[in-house]
């Protein structure tokens, strides 16, 4: 096993400068954006650039270790070890401007994920974790919300790129839920819900067809702040609710009364 402390303080490092690029580029004017799956699922030549920075800082410093990553795909299958990167999660967010997007890179060790970093740049807020551990916030301590009763809770959802081809597209869980919760939020990077959702800035968390980038870093922070992470079985790409147990069992239950 890789050392989990020098191999966090290289993350945040990476992601700290990463996160300073994008910064500087938010207002850039001309901004290249293209379209990838459908006309809502962009990339821009930020998500490029951060990645390729990632993925070259990886190889630099773990050359036999795998890589996935959302633009680049998947490299070196055969190492025990594999790194999850999302480089910009919140692209659509970024293409207009708005300050709300995430760096998200996690690190597995066969079966578990071991490290976890997810950086919010405008913020200046970088949430950790090292497998048994802990998870912190700027290097404090943090734990999910306590709450029970969906009536008290601010969960947070998101819905799938092909929203509007798809019948499956968490339109009619969204709707169940509004008057059931406090507050609905929607805020469009996966990867900053889950950090929210550790830190107990929202009691939890669903949403359908993710992939593993989107989550990797937030399962093992959110586990890691004594919460919990349910798969939904039968639903697309990586499908999951967040939270303390008891308001995951709660939302899953609600869901299920859709279905």
């Amino acid at each position: 096993m890789i050392d989990l402390r020098e191999a966090s303080k290289n993350v945040k490092s990476w992601a700290k400068k990463v996160g300073k690029m994008q910064k500087d580029n938010l207002t850039k004017a001309n901004l290249l954006i293209n379209k990838k799956s459908t006309d809502v699922d962009l990339v821009t030549e930020v998500d490029e650039l951060s990645e390729e920075y990632i993925i070259k800082a990886i190889k630099s410093t773990y050359p036999e270790h795998g890589i996935l990553s959302e633009e680049a795909g998947k490299k070196n299958c055969k190492s025990d070890y594999l790194w999850i990167v999302d480089p910009l999660d919140g692209t659509t967010n970024y293409a207009q401007g708005l300050p709300i997007f995430a760096i998200s890179i996690a690190l597995k060790y066969k079966e578990d994920y071991v490290l976890g970093v997810i950086y919010i740049p405008m913020l200046d807020e970088l949430f950790e974790a090292i497998k048994g551990k802990g998870a912190y916030l700027n290097g404090k301590s943090i734990t999910v919300s306590s709450k029970d009763k969906l009536n008290q809770c601010v969960l947070a959802t998101g819905f799938p790129y092909d929203r509007a081809i798809n019948k499956d597209n968490n339109a009619n869980y969204f709707a169940h839920f509004v008057p059931k919760v406090r507050g609905l939020r929607r805020m469009g990077v996966a990867a900053f819900d889950l950090a929210n959702v550790a830190c107990g800035r929202l009691d939890g968390f669903w949403e359908i067809n993710l992939s593993l980038w989107d989550v990797a870093a937030g399962i093992l922070i959110i586990k890691e702040a004594n919460g919990y992470v349910k798969y939904l079985e039968n639903k697309r790409g990586v499908s999951l609710v967040a939270g303390n147990e008891n308001i995951c069992k709660n939302i899953v239950k609600e869901i299920r009364k859709v279905d």
